[in-house]
């Protein structure tokens, strides 16, 4: 730590490192000056294979590019001497809000305070942001008191609107736009918490103070996306006719910006969006438009290169009779004349050309859940830290597609040719799918009779899934251990387990920190499987043998990668 003379003093070391997956790892200190040490460590001296550091309560995650890598950071990371960073006073914020939330009652008699007291006490005294998580914009606060320490929700809920101001164990925080979560709900404030035009988006980062006022006013926010401005006429790409359910654009996601608590987002489905974008000759990272359960139709401006992948689905293609006269697909009436448009079909998997004016048409999935349209140059819109993705959680990237909607081909092309047909592999369907895990870092949160459970039956999709997580349903699973779990960063894949007992699977959109145990992690191999599971659908879990055995902290470190450090 630092002391008031501004001397440095030492803090202890990592106390132990978990196993996230087979790409992560999670080093367990013993507090908050920890925690900052060894994520200012990491951050200027990264560790061989590193990809990314997120700071927690009382723990450390980090992500690496490979097992192999992950095992040598666990072994790496008990090595390590930590000196506290230098303490920086942080600018005090102001938080104007209206203390009406659905929680208020229930957290005055949680603490014996009553609501007007929680309100006293919620606003009588300093906030410090201890970290970034869950999503941008949420900064994790620490009070000067223990007074309005509570539990999180049993069942956290699917929707939560922006603004809300909330408290779980000892923190206070502010959902900046709506989503998921299971903090207790007291008030909520007009504050843009989050917004990518500021040189600082967040509005309260790591290291600042924030004071909470109470107002009677009614607060409200601006539109998670406000309207755009009319963009000039198209030249060259798509036009969207219906949008379908929900089709989204979508790359291989934003990377390394934990600290800003913002997720990797991306396809779900990585392989079929690789696939479709090889297929048109573009870079396998290209944007491409992600579409769930069919009905999205586009029209051509422009001669186009397309291809689709992902859950098989019937392409239909319809041609204007007046598209091209000289088509062998134009139907004639007797007197010669065109007598309407003309249809076919194109194969899965395959380049096609859409002519200008054509419109293509995805049905309904066969199988799966989710198509990936790719277009030759890839879909050009402007990126947002490094990436073209929409994250449905923080409202990071492109709005949801719409009709009207105009989609430039962009320059991502990076071959001369479009590629051969390819095989696809099989897609989940109504019966079970199986995804392997690894026991996840809170496995010990569950006994024998918990674990086995939970591999034993088939889990149920439930309809409140989406790209943030997939909500099953089954047996309830019972902790051995109970109170709370101080927020820690998770991973895709992570199966998280609120007190209720139902798993909630972790898909590219989620919260990158989380208070729940992880009984579970499905390998990153299996992730672009079980995004493809559709609503409805079955899924069993099966034990992998697992790349990180127990806490991964016996593989020895060679001088090789002690010298590198």
């Amino acid at each position: 730590m630092i002391d008031t003379a501004g001397q440095t003093l030492a803090v202890q070391n990592v106390r132990s490192v978990r196993a996230v997956g087979t790409r992560a790892v999670l080093a367990e200190l013993s507090g908050t000056p920890d925690v900052l040490a060894l994520q200012a460590l990491l951050v200027e001296n990264p560790l061989p294979g590193q990809l990314d550091v997120l700071a927690a309560a009382e723990t450390v995650l980090v992500t690496a590019d490979s097992p192999a890598s992950a095992r040598r950071i666990a072994a790496r990371l008990l090595q390590l001497d930590l000196i506290a960073p230098a303490h920086r006073e942080g600018e005090l914020v102001f938080i104007d809000t209206v203390y009406d939330g659905e929680d208020l009652a229930e957290v005055g008699e949680l603490t014996g305070l009553g609501a007007e007291g929680v309100i006293a006490a919620h606003t009588g005294q300093i906030w410090t942001v201890a970290f970034a998580g869950f999503a941008p914009g949420f900064g994790y606060m620490v009070g000067e008191n223990q007074l309005l320490e509570v539990p999180r929700r049993s069942s956290p809920r699917t929707a939560v609107p922006a603004g809300s101001v909330a408290l779980a164990g000892n923190y206070s925080a502010v959902y900046p736009r709506r989503s998921p979560g299971g903090w207790q709900l007291i008030g909520r404030t007009g504050a843009a918490m989050w917004d990518l035009d500021r040189e600082q988006p967040a509005l309260a980062a790591p290291g600042h103070q924030v004071r909470y006022r109470a107002v009677r006013d009614t607060v409200t926010l601006a539109p998670e996306h406000p309207a755009q401005v009319p963009a000039p006429e198209l030249a060259s790409g798509l036009q969207v006719v219906a949008p379908g359910l929900q089709s989204l654009i979508q790359d291989l996601g934003r990377h390394g910006h934990s600290g800003l608590g913002v997720s990797a987002a991306g396809a779900l489905d990585r392989a079929s969006l690789r696939r479709a974008n090889r297929l048109v000759g573009n870079a396998p990272s290209a944007a491409a438009v992600e579409t769930v359960a069919g009905g999205l139709t586009v029209q051509a401006v422009g001669d186009q290169v397309l291809a689709v992948a992902g859950a098989p689905a019937e392409l239909t293609i319809e041609t204007p009779h007046d598209a091209d006269a000289g088509s062998d697909d134009v139907d004639f009436d007797a007197d010669g004349a065109g007598s309407g448009p003309s249809w076919r079909n194109v194969p899965m998997a395959t380049p096609f050309a859409l002519l200008d004016g054509e419109t293509l048409t995805i049905g309904a999935p066969e199988s799966g859940f989710r198509c990936y349209l790719a277009v030759r140059g890839g879909v050009d819109t402007a990126p947002v830290l490094g990436s073209r993705s929409t994250d449905t959680m923080s409202g990071i990237g492109p709005a949801p597609l719409a009709a009207g909607q105009l989609l430039a081909a962009g320059g991502e092309a990076e071959s001369g040719v479009v590629g051969h047909p390819e095989l696809q592999p099989e897609y989940p369907g109504t019966g079970v799918t199986v995804l392997e895990v690894v026991p996840g870092p809170r496995a010990d949160w569950f006994d024998q009779t918990a674990l086995d459970s939970f591999t034993a039956q088939d889990w149920d999709v439930k309809p409140q899934s989406n790209r943030v997580g997939m909500r099953l349903q089954g047996t309830p699973l019972q902790r051995t251990r109970q109170g709370e779990l101080a927020s820690e960063g998770t991973v895709a894949g992570a199966l998280q387990v609120p007190p209720e007992g139902l798993p909630v699977l972790f898909l590219a959109d989620h919260p990158i920190t989380g208070g729940y145990p992880v009984i579970a992690v499905v390998v990153d191999s299996q992730l672009d499987r079980a995004g493809q599971v559709p609503i409805g659908g079955k899924i069993r879990f099966r034990w992998a043998e697992s790349t990180l055995s127990g806490t991964a902290t016996t593989e020895p470190v060679t001088p090789e990668e002690e010298a590198s450090y």
